[in-house]
């Protein structure tokens, strides 16, 4: 038959990467799990007489081999393996053949023969393992897990664990995904990694945002060292019944997996209190995700600014461009000591950097071939560990299916913005005036990512000083005292001394509003921008208002307090580090 390893007899090593077949109705290879010389699995044994592709040999045999080209595949030669010989029926190939043309014979004769061929039908057990050009998803490692397109024939590769939350793989809205890279020495290729005896930490810890449209996501790294709270968490145990794990006050972060017997839902439920945010997934890898990953995409591009000799990491790099993978790779993401201040704030920087690399490398060309994607399917799901959710290759098709849209240049990664901890040098804490608006921000499904500067932008209104800031401020639907509360914050803490308690407003609101003449926007941009308001929230009339009118300020149920922004801001707090993973000239440093 072929050299693509397609019905060929006498070897019993069968790669799977060989067995890919291009199917021209939808665009897909399609990887044939079944034995080569099964009539089900066959598309050319269905195809009627004259057919272009069914050209006659010598003698009288049909030639059934598709012709259409494969992507190069190394000289591999397939062949049939000893359970496929137990498939077969009997009466050996000169049977079969003539089996197939006395199918052909009885046939009802066809028009024009197609170029194309039909789509074959699934085969029950064996599926096929689809993968659709031009399809990424996003693959996260450093020590942290991925989302692939995954089937039937890769599913037993994939760990689970209940967590006691089980969200549907696919959502119609935002998407939040924990990613959890854990340093414990158990499992393949990691004894020479992590503290010997340990049980594992959340080592490297993302929070992944995929935004309600799905036009963007955002990659927040949270520091293994920040003093945070965790929460009492149930835990599942092997006997089927349910263990409470008590919370901890002011303790590591890290210490949220692993330690007492904390699973990945106690992270889980750690991040949520953090953050404000709900998640639907994890996704959990060890060390050695990184190598096998790293490998199967044949390396992948890192920068360093200066040469790195870290002796704890055991890195060593030249200064400029080098293509790492296995050892090399893990070697990279561990790094912290030849770098920066050597704190694990600087080893999530170069953890970035890979992952933004190999998010690249992977929409490149990784899956310019099947035998890469077979490759890079296996480590990936061997690597993962997952929740019940998305337990299943198949639901990790859905869901990887659903995520595919964000572009690479609408991926942001940021790092939780920390403050060195007074009371212990080794250790930092959450920077709660950046942190906030931060994670606002992703609570309110804002972008990160800096979109492009648009032509003809409206030139911002100037603010009027707050001596000139004249409002009357009611409660329509905020806590009690409100109004009088605000008006004391604007006068003491803002300078506005014309504001006034006008009251209860008549009737309650659910958004806080701010209404104003179109001769009061400096006034009201001055008075948004204090108040946090969104530009949904000004509501501007058409007719100027007298020089002593004031504006009016409705405060809504979403008002909590004066002070606190009532919308979430849709730019950075300064000096918050992110980085976008489209910039490929980030370089370690």
């Amino acid at each position: 038959m072929d050299a693509q390893g397609r019905g060929q007899a006498g070897d019993d090593n069968v790669d799977p990467a060989d067995q890919w077949v291009f199917d021209p109705n939808t665009g897909n290879y399609e990887l044939r799990l079944d034995p080569a010389g099964q009539a089900a699995a066959r598309p050319s044994d269905r195809r009627a007489p004259g057919s272009r592709r069914a050209a006659r040999r010598p003698g009288g045999e049909v030639d059934d081999t598709d012709t259409r080209p494969l992507p190069a595949q190394g000289g591999r030669r397939g062949g049939r393996g000893a359970d496929e010989a137990e498939e077969r029926p009997p009466g050996g190939r000169a049977a079969r053949r003539s089996g197939s043309r006395s199918a052909a014979a009885s046939a009802p004769v066809a028009g024009p023969a197609s170029r194309r061929k039909r789509k074959p039908k699934p085969s029950g057990r064996k599926k096929a393992l689809y993968w659709t050009a031009g399809v990424v998803g996003f693959v996260l490692v450093a020590g942290c897990g991925g989302a692939f397109y995954l089937y039937q024939q890769l599913n037993g590769n994939i760990n689970k664990v209940d967590v006691g939350v089980e969200n549907d793989a696919v959502s119609d809205g935002p998407v939040n995904v924990l990613i959890i890279g854990t340093d414990a020495r158990s499992g393949k290729g990691n004894s020479g990694y992590g503290d010997a005896g340990s049980v594992g930490h959340a080592d490297t810890t993302l929070l992944m945002h995929i935004s309600k449209d799905r036009s963007n996501a955002t990659a927040l790294s949270i520091p293994r060292d920040m003093i945070t709270d965790i929460p009492d968490c149930p835990t599942k145990q092997k006997d089927g019944s349910k263990k409470i794990i008590p919370g901890e006050h002011g303790v590591r972060f890290n210490t949220s997996l692993g330690q007492e017997g904390r699973d990945p839902g106690c992270t889980w439920r750690t991040v949520e209190k953090l953050t404000g945010l709900k998640i639907d997934h994890f996704m959990m890898a060890d060390f050695n995700a990184v190598k096998e990953l790293s490998t199967a995409v044949d390396g992948v591009e890192v920068c360093a600014a200066k040469d790195l000799n870290d002796p704890k990491s055991h890195l060593r790099l030249k200064a400029g461009r080098h293509t790492v993978m296995g050892e090399q790779a893990l070697a990279f993401v561990r790094t912290r000591h030849a770098i920066g201040f050597g704190s694990d704030l600087d080893r999530i920087k170069m953890q970035q950097q890979f992952l933004s690399s190999l998010i690249r490398k992977l929409k490149s060309d990784a899956f310019s071939s099947p035998s890469k994607l077979y490759a890079v399917s296996q480590a990936a799901t061997k690597a993962l560990t997952v929740d019940t959710g998305i337990g299943s290759a198949s639901k990790l098709l859905d869901f990887g299916q659903d995520l595919k849209r964000v572009n690479i240049d609408k991926i942001t990664f940021a790092t939780v913005p920390v403050l060195d901890n007074p009371n212990d040098k080794a250790t930092v804490i959450l920077d709660k005036g950046k942190a906030d608006p931060l994670f606002a921000m992703v609570r309110a499904d804002h972008a990160l990512a800096k979109g492009k500067k648009g032509k003809g932008k409206k030139a911002p209104v100037s603010k009027a000083p707050p001596g000139l800031v004249r409002v009357d401020v009611t409660n329509g639907g905020g806590p009690i005292g409100s109004a009088q509360e605000t008006v004391d914050w604007l006068q003491n803490s803002k300078g506005a001394r014309l504001s006034t308690n006008a009251g209860n407003a008549p009737a309650k609101l659910s958004a806080t509003r701010l209404e104003y003449a179109p001769n009061q926007a400096d006034q009201a941009a001055t008075l948004a921008d204090w108040m946090g308001l969104s530009k949904s929230a000004l509501k501007k009339s058409s007719q100027n208002a007298g020089d002593r009118v004031p504006m009016k300020l409705i405060l809504g149920k979403d008002f909590t307090a004066p002070g606190t922004p009532i919308a979430a801001p849709t730019e950075l707090p300064d000096n918050v580090q992110n980085v976008n993973a489209d910039d490929k000239n980030v370089c370690a440093k």
